[in-house]
């Protein structure tokens, strides 16, 4: 063995390198190495020459051989000292080296532990969003998209499984590069102690093990499948054996709710029976509370049963028309369709029908004055004037029944909605009815197999919340000013105000005005009939007996022209009976005389625009209306029961028609309409002296308006001033 390891020249000199480094000097090295050898019998020549001894020159060379040879025993003898301290050193290196490796493996194996169950969470993430998304695609596509979810399901279900192959060969990977990894370190142990190859190259592999290190930092996924779901797992099973996927209901959302409910109040209550009025009962709570929900309720149903009972009245009326006989009525030249109104009730059978008025705000609401009559009648009402409040579109029975112990002279609404109805009467008194009391509040009577309920004033002057004024004037030329008051309802015991009725709300308190006789210019005259501006309400217009028409106003200055008069003579004994103002233009109005002239006037002038002297052949003018729906027509009825239409737009000299009515006299009519509905309609109500009231609907060419109207009236006027 020490020839061998001498001989191999290599192995030499990597020792003389080390023991250079430990300080030490190789003296083989010098007798070895031919250079070395000879620089050395150089200076030893060099050496011979200065000294000239020659002789002891191969005594010095025994003494250098023997010393290097024992230098080799002592060398020799620390080499296998340290051959086997490295021997030592290199297992403790190699036990360091396998503890690190084994734990950098152990970490590796974490990382990568955890960093497949992110991916396999993910993935089944990524599944359970595409199975989503596929289910509402499938439930949009319906039986079409089926086939498609079915290969996405297959190819999610075969990458899945591909996914769980590659883990498996990346753990069993794993585990064999663990197993061989324990096999080199047992081998290695039995290398370095057998000695099986040369110490030269088990260092040198030690060396470059140092240098050598495997990054594993890096990972790919060559191949990904998730697990198998159980859904697709039955989809596998029986998705493909003729069956298709169907949604049923099953009830699931059928799910119980707590909700928050108000509980439900109970008081007790004291009553009388029989009641005479709403208020009879009474306990701990206020009335007003108990009445709360209730009005509501009546509220709801008043509306909707009056849906009801026009959808009723107009079957019934298309019933009466296909059987009914033609009369005179239906073949009027201006008539496109009449329609009546029941008249024939008891209490109103015998009475004739003084003034018929409709309102200016419900245009299908219409009252009607029955005069009191002579003979005895089954309600007992003879000698009462009845008020009867009708809807157009319900002409079987009125709304509401009004009476009064005395002769009405005067009717009209309230300027808002139609809840106040507001009477003059013969005795000079001005009386009121609050349509919106109860029903109960006021005297029922039963007819036949009908009740019916009359209601009395709500307030009467005979006996006397601010909202709005009204006027009265009497013969001699007083005008008074109503104040209408309101407020809440009352008691017994509790009104405070004379001539209010029990639990009524409403009350009238007068403010009287000097007398108009002074306004005549040479002699007095007699104060007919009253009307105010439709615009303005502080101007009023009087008609007298002298065949004029007064002006004034209700505070402030007085406004010009102070009257109005013809043409021709400024003052005579004639009777001014209709005055009606335009609804289309507010500053014009027409009036109606007893001599049968017809004169239609400017507010800011005292003369007429234009005067028709024989526009009824000499009768007198009962009434005169516009129409609501053309500006140029207006309706004159005389006192021989013609009824004239004029039409300024075809003829402004004479009316255009003329109907006849003989066989059953008018004593009265009312013109009504509605231009601002999406079918236009228009008419004229007729009240005949038997009792009858008809209701006639304009052709179209009297009812829809025409562009050329508004230039035709403002032509007349300027040719007048």
């Amino acid at each position: 063995c020490k020839e061998k390891d001498y001989g191999d020249g290599y192995s030499r000199r990597r020792e003389d390198n080390e023991r250079k480094h430990r300080g030490g000097e190789s003296v083989e090295r010098r007798h070895r190495d031919p250079e070395e050898s000879r620089r050395d019998r150089d200076e030893l020549k060099e050496r011979e020459r200065r000294h000239g001894d020659s002789r002891d020159r191969h005594g010095e060379r025994r003494n250098d051989g023997s010393r290097d040879r024992r230098g080799d025993k002592v060398r020799e003898r620390r080499d296998d000292e340290d051959r086997r301290k490295r021997v030592v050193d290199g297992r403790d290196i190699r036990d360091r080296h396998k503890h690190k490796e084994k734990e950098e493996l152990k970490v590796r194996e974490e990382v990568r532990d955890k960093r497949r169950e992110e991916r396999e969470k993910e993935r089944r993430e990524e599944l359970e969003r595409e199975l989503r998304r596929e289910r509402r695609r499938h439930d949009e596509r319906g039986e079409a998209g089926r086939d498609q979810a079915e290969k996405l399901h297959r190819e999610l279900r075969d990458r899945q499984h591909r996914g769980e192959y590659d883990d498996k060969r990346r753990d069993k990977d794993v585990q064999e590069e663990r197993r061989r990894s324990e096999r080199t370190e047992d081998g290695g142990s039995l290398f370095y102690l057998t000695g099986k190859y040369p110490l030269t190259n088990r260092k040198r592999s030690t060396e470059l093990l140092r240098l050598i290190d495997l990054d594993f930092s890096m990972t790919f996924s060559l191949l990904d499948i998730p697990p198998v779901s159980e859904y697709e797992m039955y989809i596998k099973s029986f998705g493909n054996a003729n069956a298709k996927q169907a949604y049923v209901q099953c009830n699931e959302d059928n799910a119980d709710r707590y909700v928050q409910t108000e509980e439900v109040e109970i008081c007790e209550k004291w009553t009388q029976h029989p009641t005479e009025y709403n208020g009879a009962c009474g306990g701990k709570k206020d009335r007003t509370d108990l009445l709360l929900d209730s009005q509501c309720l009546m509220s709801f149903l008043r509306s909707a049963s009056q849906v009801m009972v026009v959808l009723l009245e107009e079957d019934q009326a298309e019933k009466k028309s296909l059987r009914k006989p033609k009369t005179q009525t239906d073949s009027l030249s201006f008539s496109d369709g009449s329609l009546q109104l029941n008249t024939k009730l008891p209490f109103l059978l015998g009475r004739q029908i003084s003034l018929v008025q409709f309102s200016q705000v419900q245009k299908h609401t219409m009252l009607s004055v029955h005069m009191p009559t002579s003979k005895a009648s089954t309600a007992g009402l003879d000698g009462c004037t009845v008020i009867c409040v009708w809807n157009i579109w319900e002409p079987s029975r009125p709304q509401k029944i009004l009476i009064y112990e005395s002769e009405v002279q005067s009717c009209c609404f309230s300027p808002g909605k139609s809840t106040l109805v507001f009477a003059g009467t013969l005795v000079g008194s001005v009386v009121l009815w609050d349509l919106r009391e109860y029903a109960s509040n006021h005297y029922r009577l039963k007819i036949g197999d009908h009740e019916w309920t009359f209601r009395h004033p709500t307030f009467s002057t005979e006996s006397s919340g601010l909202s709005f004024q009204l006027a009265s004037l009497d013969e001699s030329g007083i005008l008074n000013f109503w104040v209408v008051i309101q407020r809440g309802a009352t008691s017994p015991g509790e009104h405070d105000v004379t001539g209010q009725f029990v639990r009524s709300n409403v009350a009238l308190s007068s403010s009287p005005r000097p007398s108009l006789k002074e306004a005549g210019k040479t002699r007095p005259f007699q104060t007919l009939l009253l009307k105010y501006h439709p615009t303005d309400s502080n101007h009023f217009f009087i008609g007298t007996n002298l065949g004029l028409v007064r002006h004034g106003t209700s505070h402030g200055l007085k406004a010009p022209p102070q009257f109005y008069k013809s043409q021709e003579v400024e003052e005579r004994t004639v009777d001014i009976n209709s005055i009606h103002f335009s609804p289309f233009r507010p500053n014009l109005f027409l009036v109606g005389c007893a001599d049968g002239s017809i004169r239609m006037h400017a507010v800011s002038h005292d003369q007429p625009v234009a005067e028709w002297m024989n526009g009824t052949s000499g009768e007198a003018v009962v009434s005169l209306q516009w129409t609501q729906t053309r500006p140029a027509v207006f309706c004159v009825l005389d006192a021989a029961s013609n009824l004239h239409i004029w039409d300024m737009l075809k003829d402004d000299g004479q009316p255009v028609m003329t109907e006849t009515f003989r066989d059953d006299r008018v004593t009265a009519m009312a013109a009504f309409g509605d231009s601002g509905q999406q079918n236009t309609y228009s008419g004229i109500a007729l009240a005949h002296e038997s009792g009858n009231i008809e209701l006639q609907y304009f052709t179209q060419s009297l009812t829809l308006p025409n562009p050329a109207e508004e230039g035709k009236l403002e032509s007349i006027m300027t040719e007048a001033f």
